[in-house]
């Protein structure tokens, strides 16, 4: 009933314990979980939990922490490896201006090369967006990517942002941010944007939900999203469930 669209099983975080947690979020209601990777060695870890688990798919990418480990290589790599038929979208990829790991025109040229690659591929890309309102859109525009389509992981953005990543294609996808009691701009976006552009997700093991938060975040909590998500909507929970799975399922092609 729940699709947990963005989560990384691959942190330590769940080394001891990840197969057991997997399979009780399947158990508890979770149909799908997508797998996002960060570089190639979590890239390769998420093909191998989906070759694993029937419920599980992956993404294949680097995020703009790792932008300046890239060079012509790293993408052939990313290409073969999205041959895979469990892998379905290019990310986790972007700019991240907070932390600043990267260069800012290292990040910036890394990410507008797996834009194109996704464009180029005819898959969905899957954008981590942090301090960089401005030039992800900036970029988004002058590639291809919204003739394929694609996801903003954990939108941070106001009501604008939305409207023009909207008329790009893209989804919006929440988390558990949405539930925390300084959630006003999510809730003010999530009030605008229509239910078939929405997408749900944990981030596991990061950003766990109210009354959760601090603690260890997994597949399992995506429901309290949904919790949220009906509230704010005025909708059953039934409905936001079935809906941004179906959401998810078009987007990546399940």
């Amino acid at each position: 009933m729940l699709f947990d669209s963005h989560a990384h099983y691959d942190d330590e975080k769940f080394q001891d314990d990840r197969e057991e947690v997997l399979s009780k979020a399947h158990e508890d209601g979770v149909s799908y979980i997508l797998n996002a990777a960060t570089d190639i060695d979590t890239s390769l870890m998420s093909i191998e939990f989906a070759e694993k688990f029937d419920f599980i798919y992956a993404s294949v990418g680097i995020h703009p922490h790792n932008a300046s480990t890239m060079d012509d290589s790293t993408i052939e790599k990313i290409t073969e490896l999205a041959s895979n038929p469990k892998v379905v979208a290019i990310g986790e990829i972007g700019l991240d201006y907070y932390y600043d790991y990267s260069p800012k025109d290292v990040q910036k040229y890394w990410f507008k090369r797996q834009l194109d690659l996704a464009a180029e591929l005819s898959m969905p890309a899957i954008i981590h967006d942090r301090d960089a309102h401005e030039d992800i859109i900036n970029i988004i525009k002058e590639s291809q990517i919204s003739q394929v389509g694609g996801v903003m992981h954990c939108f941070s953005g106001s009501v604008e942002m939305a409207k023009i990543l909207l008329d790009m294609g893209f989804h919006l996808s929440f988390g558990g941010p949405v539930t925390f009691k300084n959630a006003r701009k999510a809730i003010e976006v999530l009030q605008y944007v229509p239910m078939d552009r929405i997408l749900i997700e944990t981030d596991s093991p990061y950003l766990s939900p109210e009354p959760l938060r601090g603690k260890r975040n997994d597949s399992r909590n995506v429901r309290l999203v949904a919790e949220k998500i009906a509230e704010i909507k005025g909708i059953d929970f039934d409905v936001v469930a079935s809906v941004t799975l179906n959401n998810a399922r078009r987007l990546f092609d399940i």
